[in-house]
């Protein structure tokens, strides 16, 4: 190989190696830059803007209670958390990504001087699409040591906000009233401050109550009373006249896709496929009645 040739590989692999070390280096500064919106958005209590980094299919996943919830049940879980918890994060060490993903540490710090509330400690794995969060993973420290009570951990953490047993009883029981009475759940505008309202509450109050009441959040509640309605339309139209977009609407979903991804969430099964099954049994029931006859 000439000394030009040879001159020219040189070249080549040093160009590479800038090349490759720019481009690390514009991932670093982007991860830095997305974690720097994110934390801000959490120091101004904004529920919009932190839900905003998440794409519109994107979810974020508390390890800590094992829940997943989505873009639209995290803005509203944030709404009633800003309005009882105040605290100023901060990044702790660094901020490393490869691209795809992100991982940082952070600490919390109560906001009042005087607050009794202890500083915790939380890390984050998010997996980036584009410039938003697929997934924003969380993992943290319990705040505060509370005496577990029958009800378990959720209930004693909650009662330190101010919920009493006895007012979130009591909210349970006015909140199955006006499931089963007035089936606000079909109302496809309900939201977490709608229902507080009816409750003449806090929002605070009722996504707690829903959280460690029932053991599940706002959003997966109403879309479960939707799919058990749904479900007795279903029972109701064995002749398979009615669409399944017709039915969604109907129950309060905005969607099909809304309406199908619960409804398997739900029943472990598509609408359409619990619908065939539920056809097939009918045409089963009609040929052993005609048989018997």
């Amino acid at each position: 190989m000439g000394k030009g040739c040879l001159g020219l590989v040189i070249h080549s692999v040093h160009l590479a190696r800038l090349t490759s070390t720019a481009a690390e280096f514009m991932k670093k500064v982007e991860a830095n830059s997305f974690v720097t919106s994110y934390i801000e958005a959490w120091n101004e209590q904004d529920a919009s803007s932190v839900t905003e980094h998440l794409c519109p299919n994107g979810h974020c996943i508390d390890e800590v209670f094992q829940q997943q919830i989505n873009r639209e049940a995290l803005f509203e879980e944030l709404v009633a958390y800003f309005q009882s918890d105040h605290y100023f994060y901060e990044v702790t060490g660094d901020i490393l990504t490869n691209g795809k993903t992100i991982a940082f540490q952070y600490c919390a710090k109560p906001m009042a001087p005087d607050s009794r509330t202890a500083i915790w400690h939380g890390a984050e794995f998010i997996t980036l699409r584009g410039n938003s969060a697929l997934e924003i993973r969380d993992y943290y420290q319990a705040r505060v040591s509370l005496p577990r009570s029958q009800r378990g951990d959720d209930v004693a953490r909650y009662m330190k906000s101010g919920l009493r047993e006895e007012t979130m009883a009591q909210l349970l029981e006015a909140l199955e009233r006006l499931m089963v009475e007035r089936q606000l759940y079909l109302d496809p505008e309900l939201s977490l401050p709608k229902l507080a309202d009816y409750l003449d509450t806090t929002v605070n109050h009722v996504s707690q109550t829903i959280n460690a009441g029932l053991q599940t959040t706002f959003f997966d509640y109403i879309n479960q009373r939707r799919v058990e309605a749904a479900i007795k339309l279903m029972q109701s139209d064995t002749s398979s006249r009615e669409a399944i977009l017709d039915i969604a609407l109907e129950v309060g979903f905005n969607s099909t896709s809304t309406f199908y991804n619960a409804f398997r969430k739900v029943t472990g099964q598509t609408p359409g496929a619990y619908r065939q099954r539920m056809l097939s049994k009918a045409l089963e029931a009609q040929s052993a009645l005609r048989y018997q006859a």
